[in-house]
């Protein structure tokens, strides 16, 4: 199993105006993220708005990133869905594309019982020989009792880790104190530093695949015991996730990179397109983070 501690984009989907995936925009932003010095991908996840895209369009996806990394950074393949059986042929082509490891959310909408999800977990851990880093998302999976199925699953030797998307950092922590080590990766970007003062290995944001460089101060400045860099550093973040929330935060992402010189195209319908006082906001961001 590898180390797979460290700082990850959750990498955003560029279209093209006819709504199809914009892959030579992928490549640049893979590009984008490697020299901002990441840690890794995860890979069509929420901000991948993976909900919105066809099994086939998200196996195409992890094909193609991980052709264009060519292993110099980590890649965890999110596979999550409502089905069992598309969660494991996507699982089975990232492990042909030799991803890191695999992640998914619980399977929604229907509200399957906790035996239900647990036989989810179970199948798609059992169908690769990848580590798993199960995806806890109660705001959107409407799935409350996470800990208790991490918990019952820790004895499945590939079961390696967390993603924790949740303002609940009493749960955090308490990933990390079961009776076998797992990496916990903070999901909201705003309370980093918060997630690893609970002991988060690490971090899983939309927000990094533009401002990289300012998560990673904060990352390795709290690694360094320098707590006031490292609050600096989230406050300057902050600030930036604070303007962009009013305008819808996926439609900023891409607006930003637009911006930076990396077209992305609008999020799939039934998102909105980005108003034009948006897009005017991100422009500021994008100048300022040149």
């Amino acid at each position: 199993m590898k180390d797979l501690k460290g700082i990850y984009a959750a990498l955003l989907t560029p279209f093209n105006d006819d709504g199809s995936i914009n892959f030579d925009s992928i490549t640049k932003l893979v590009e984008f993220n490697i020299a901002q010095g990441l840690h890794g991908l995860y890979v069509c996840g929420s901000t991948g708005e993976s909900p919105l895209m066809s099994e086939e369009e998200r196996i195409a996806i992890l094909r193609h990133v991980a052709k264009v990394v060519n292993g110099r950074i980590k890649l965890i393949a999110h596979v999550g869905t409502i089905s069992t059986d598309s969660a494991v042929r996507m699982a089975k082509v990232a492990e042909q594309c030799a991803y890191d490891a695999v992640s998914a959310v619980v399977p929604f909408y229907f509200s399957f019982s906790a035996e239900a999800i647990k036989g989810y977990y179970k199948d798609i851990i059992a169908a690769t020989s990848l580590p798993m880093v199960i995806y806890n998302f109660p705001g959107s999976s409407g799935f409350n009792g996470m800990l208790d199925m991490v918990n019952e699953l820790i004895d499945e030797p590939k079961l390696v880790g967390v993603k924790h998307t949740s303002v609940n950092l009493f749960d955090l922590e308490r990933f990390k104190n079961l009776k076998k080590p797992l990496v916990v990766f903070n999901g909201f970007d705003e309370m980093l530093i918060g997630g690893l003062s609970m002991g988060a290995d690490g971090g899983i944001g939309s927000t990094y695949n533009f401002m990289g460089k300012i998560i990673l101060d904060i990352y390795n400045a709290f690694n360094k015991g320098d707590m006031a860099a490292a609050q600096a550093a989230q406050n300057k973040a902050n600030r930036i996730i604070d303007a962009m929330i009013p305008y819808g935060v996926f439609a900023m992402e891409k607006a930003i990179l637009t911006e930076l010189g990396i077209p992305m195209g609008n999020c799939r319908k039934p998102f909105t397109p980005l108003s034009q006082e948006g897009w005017e906001v991100a422009k500021k961001i994008a100048k300022e983070l040149k």
